[in-house]
């Protein structure tokens, strides 16, 4: 989800920044949304709200994450740059 502020500058939530990289993750990896949830104890609706960028999740599923698609947390949160973090909207 993005907002336009005034100076046209594009200002992204963190639930957005975090879900456009777990989809890219998951799809690289050939997995579907609904294969994703089962292997980390989710439900497919919160896959998909993540991957929107409605919700964003709490550490432990993070962690769950990174386990169920074979990469580290880091790659998970890659996107999270000190640029792009100071630009969010909290």
């Amino acid at each position: 989800m993005l907002t336009t502020l005034a100076w046209n500058a594009k200002v992204q939530t963190v639930a957005a920044l975090f879900g456009s990289t777990l989809r890219e993750v998951r799809q690289e990896h050939g997995l579907s949304q609904e294969r994703l949830a089962e292997m980390t104890g989710v439900s497919t609706n919160f896959v998909g709200e993540m991957e929107r960028g409605l919700k964003a999740p709490g550490l432990g599923v993070i962690v769950r994450l990174s386990l169920a698609l074979g990469v580290s947390v880091h790659d998970l949160l890659r996107d999270f740059t000190d640029a792009r973090v100071r630009r969010l909207r909290l």
